[in-house]
């Protein structure tokens, strides 16, 4: 018993990864005319679907939500009660149902059709009621279920589900959606944190810990304890771009060699190759560059604006990790 019971998970898995390959013959010019209609779609995109389609249709209208093209899903059940007000001018509908002839789709396709709404059908009857409705006809039809009585919706449930998402990342591309769009609409959990910018989390302004070349070490020292970032200081020259940077290695080294550490200038203790990092960039690399160079700041730059050289931030490995970046 316990070997049928393993064969039988195996040809499972055989039989849905051989109905997710068998898509690829079908990405083709209909695939693109939906990933058209949904790029250039000026409302919002609306998926519908009954039954195991409906929980698949939830998800991808969650997968086109969170990467750039606004979705909600209405059930068809629920659309002849009021739902139906969810359809605008200018939305697209794409209409999931394995058969195509979901009787509670009825009544949403009818609406749509009044409405002149574009409709996408996922349907693995191309000449269903469903297929028949559609302007683009996506199908998603497989040789058997991965269900031993090929009954129970198992392998056509994960082609449709995989072909959404290739649909929803196509999308994704065709509108240019950048990791930094992705971090605007994912701003919690490890996720977001992984997305947000350097410019995010940098202090600025007043916080800034900075000296010109000719600051005294006493006075550079009570600057470097007294700013939000303590322990480092950067050094100005005259057009008030960065040259050099102190940390409070750079005090105690001194404090060991020195009889007098606390006479000289700034521009005796500053090291001139400060580690940088541009304002636009993700913390990840922020906090990558800080493991490589064994740092605990690094001082921001706007490096395409008209002063490339002048610091506008500093971030340090405690920011980071209060972001949760990892």
């Amino acid at each position: 018993m316990k070997e049928q019971v393993l064969n039988q998970a195996i040809e499972v898995l055989e039989i849905e990864a051989d109905a997710v390959l068998a898509l690829k013959s079908r990405i083709n010019e209909n695939f693109y005319r939906a990933v058209e209609l949904i790029s250039k779609c000026e409302g919002k995109l609306v998926v519908t679907g009954i039954g195991k389609s409906g929980h698949i249709g939830k998800k991808l209208s969650s997968t086109f939500t969170s990467t750039g093209t606004p979705a909600v899903f209405l059930h068809p059940a629920e659309s002849a009660h009021g739902d139906l007000g969810i359809l605008a001018p200018h939305d697209v509908v794409l209409a999931i149902s394995y058969g195509g002839e979901s009787r509670e789709l009825v009544t949403v396709l009818n609406y749509v059709a009044r409405k002149g709404l574009p409709v996408i059908a996922m349907t693995g009857k191309t000449e269903s009621t469903l297929g028949k409705a559609a302007q683009v006809i996506l199908d998603i039809s497989v040789k058997k279920e991965a269900c031993p009585h090929n009954l129970a919706p198992t392998a056509s449930s994960t082609a449709t589900l995989a072909l959404g998402d290739a649909l929803a990342m196509s999308v994704l591309v065709q509108k240019g959606f950048a990791p930094a769009d992705f971090a605007e609409v994912h701003p919690g959990g490890s996720l977001g944190a992984k997305l947000v910018r350097v410019s995010d989390i940098m202090h600025k302004g007043d916080a800034l810990p900075l000296v010109k070349v000719d600051t005294p070490i006493k006075k550079l020292v009570g600057i470097m304890t007294h700013k939000d970032v303590r322990g480092t200081a950067g050094v100005l020259n005259d057009k008030g771009e960065l040259m050099g940077v102190i940390t409070d290695g750079d005090i105690r080294r001194r404090l060991e060699k020195s009889d007098n550490p606390l006479q000289g200038l700034a521009s005796d203790l500053m090291n001139t190759n400060p580690k940088t990092i541009d304002q636009n960039e993700l913390a990840e690399k922020a906090l990558f560059l800080m493991e490589q160079m064994r740092i605990q700041t690094l001082f921001v730059l706007d490096t395409h604006s008209s002063e490339p050289k002048k610091p506008v931030g500093i971030v340090n490995f405690h920011d980071l990790f209060a972001a949760k970046v990892r």
